[in-house]
Order: structure tokens, then C-alpha cells, then sequence
């Protein structure tokens, strides 16, 4: 099992021996798309090796990579917030492996569970703010004119 940081070490015990049977061992290889920017998102990971760079779509250019994703770490948080559909897009940058879940069974497992809703609802939420601290930020670094991030 994946050392106790990340979402791992976010959740109690007995709450990552509830989310474990519900997991799949899954792999990418390098390169591999995990997941398109706006495809239904119906599944979610936790790392356990290899680092997945996180992408978001720039009209007219490349996708613009804004974080990456390493051991122990959550991939894909749209599958908690409707419509369900990914915010950005995933691609492995070296061979990953991960546990995968199946997004209604965990939200089911949570609505059976209180304390695991909130636990989970905590991290996830903590998860998007910083990813969307980074995607702002790696936008600015390659988009606005120099200095218009800059605090005054």
C-alpha cells in the first residue's frame, strides 16, 4: 500500500479498510492518456508510482501541462462535483500504477458513512483549491504579459 501521505494519510484506518475493497490495480504507460478534459468522469485514482501530468486545453496551442500528480496522490476530483465531467485532461509522463475507483460506489460507500463523506469531502476540496492555485498560476507564467501576476 501506498505510504500514509496524500489521501491515504487524510482518512483513518478504518476508513482506507472501507475504500480498499473497492479498489482495481491499474497501469499506464508512458504517454498514455488517462483521461480527456470534459469526458465523463466516472472514476478516480490514487497514485501509487509514476507521476501523471495534468493538462488543460488552450484553443489554437498545446495543452498547457499545469501540475503533476505523484505516489500517493489523488487523480481526478470531477467525478464528486456534477456534471461529472473531467476539468482537465491526465497523461502518464512515466509508467504509473495506481489504484482505481469506481466513482458511484465510493459515493455510495460515503453516503453510507458520514464520517468517510467528510473525511473524503475535506481532501477533495483541499485537492481542487490547490490545483486550481497551480492552474492559475502555470497560466500566467505562459500567458500574461510579464509581471501582470506580480503583487503590487
Amino acid at each position: 500500500m501506498v505510504a500514509r501521505s496524500g489521501v491515504f494519510g487524510a482518512l483513518t484506518k478504518e476508513h482506507r479498510e472501507r475504500l480498499m475493497p473497492l479498489a482495481r490495480e491499474v497501469s499506464f504507460a508512458a504517454d498514455e492518456r488517462v483521461f480527456d478534459e470534459g469526458g465523463k468522469a466516472d472514476r478516480f485514482w490514487i497514485v501509487r508510482t509514476g507521476t501523471v501530468a495534468l493538462d488543460v486545453h488552450v484553443p489554437g496551442r498545446r495543452a498547457a501541462v499545469v501540475e503533476t500528480v505523484g505516489a500517493g496522490e489523488l487523480l481526478g476530483w470531477s467525478w464528486l462535483v456534477p456534471p461529472r465531467h473531467w476539468h482537465l485532461g491526465a497523461q502518464a509522463v512515466s509508467p504509473v500504477r495506481a489504484y482505481e475507483y469506481d466513482a458511484a460506489a465510493v459515493r455510495e460507500l460515503c453516503g453510507n458513512d458520514p464520517e468517510l463523506d467528510h473525511a473524503l469531502l475535506t481532501y477533495v476540496a483541499g485537492v481542487i483549491a490547490g490545483r486550481l492555485r497551480s492552474a492559475r498560476v502555470r497560466l500566467l507564467d505562459l500567458y500574461a504579459p510579464h509581471g501582470a501576476g506580480e503583487v503590487p
